[in-house]
């Protein structure tokens, strides 16, 4: 069995090993692969594995030996479903890889906010603790999260995950779930929309991006929420309105964001949010844990699995 690898550096830079997928055949990794460059390398394959490289219809008619598409994520918007379903050609995701590690980033982004670590190192690494008169100093207000309020939009794994988190440094947390009817977390209270907006003194996002989701947080939900709240995404950039929210935190509406995902990525055209003083943001890596990404390698391995042996009963 044949197996390419269509863009694999984002999961496998180069510390970790590809053995689990090697076990099943022949495998020849791209860490990268150009649109016009996919039909080329995936010709031969009987199995395609692909994190964010798009595989449409024109893709799926040019390659009659495909037989499997794994997907390196749990997203499987870059792969057109319909056309291939169509082809009888099953597409395999990997869910619940890096719960973990995206709610420890959120915590990561959320303590960047409010202590402040690398703007305090930088200062004393330029020599202003030396400088100062005090044994000790701070760049502003720290505020303890004890006892404030955690809102979550989204109580799927990872929001969970992020809820038992702020529980245990003593946060309240209250969350918006669409289907409310499946309870929540102990401790956990459910809350409209409009009261997890109004009432969150931080605020974070895990809902899927979809049509209704889309630009969820906009003008009329961002001036519902307290002058002091702060917004986190690690979700998806579409989820936020980028203008209105660079318009917020100019205005004082809100008093920072930290986001792990913008609108587009890389963002070749820049986003009114790169470069605000109250914004914070990494490049779409809370997933990308090396245990979470060793994780990811694994699950494709066993959706290869689980296909070869349904394939064997059939036969």
């Amino acid at each position: 069995m044949k197996i390419v690898v269509l863009d694999g550096h984002t999961a496998n830079p180069g510390d970790l090993s590809w053995a689990p997928l090697e076990s099943f055949g022949q495998l020849t990794v791209w860490p990268r692969t150009p649109p016009e460059q996919v039909v080329q390398r995936a010709q031969h394959a009987d199995v395609i594995v692909v994190n964010k490289v798009v595989i449409g219809p024109s893709e799926l008619e040019q390659l009659p030996q495909l037989k499997l598409i794994c997907v390196l994520a749990t997203g499987m918007n870059n792969i057109d479903l319909e056309a291939a379903q169509q082809r009888g050609i099953p597409v395999k995701n990997v869910k619940g890889y890096s719960t973990y590690s995206v709610a420890q980033h959120v915590f990561a982004l959320l303590l960047a906010l409010t202590n402040k670590v690398a703007a305090h190192n930088a200062q004393v690494q330029q020599g202003a603790w030396s400088r100062s008169p005090d044994w000790c100093f701070t760049l502003g207000t720290i505020p303890e999260l004890r006892g404030k309020c955690m809102g979550i939009i989204g109580l799927g794994a990872i929001g969970t995950a992020v809820a038992n988190v702020a529980q245990a440094i003593g946060m309240k947390v209250m969350a918006f779930r669409k289907k409310p009817q499946r309870g929540a977390p102990p401790g956990v209270q459910l809350a409209t929309l409009e009261e997890v907006f109004r009432k969150s003194d931080v605020l974070s996002l895990h809902v899927p991006l979809t049509r209704q989701t889309h630009h969820l947080i906009r003008n009329e939900h961002l001036r519902l929420m307290k002058p002091t709240a702060l917004l986190i995404n690690t979700g998806r950039g579409g989820l936020v309105h980028e203008q209105h929210l660079a318009d917020a935190l100019q205005q004082g509406l809100i008093a920072g964001a930290a986001l792990d995902v913008l609108a587009e990525e890389p963002p070749r055209r820049g986003s009114p949010l790169i470069g605000l003083p109250n914004c914070i943001i990494t490049p779409h890596m809370a997933w990308a844990t090396r245990e979470a990404r060793q994780r990811l390698i694994q699950g494709v391995a066993r959706n290869i699995a689980e296909w070869l042996a349904k394939r064997k009963a059939r036969e």
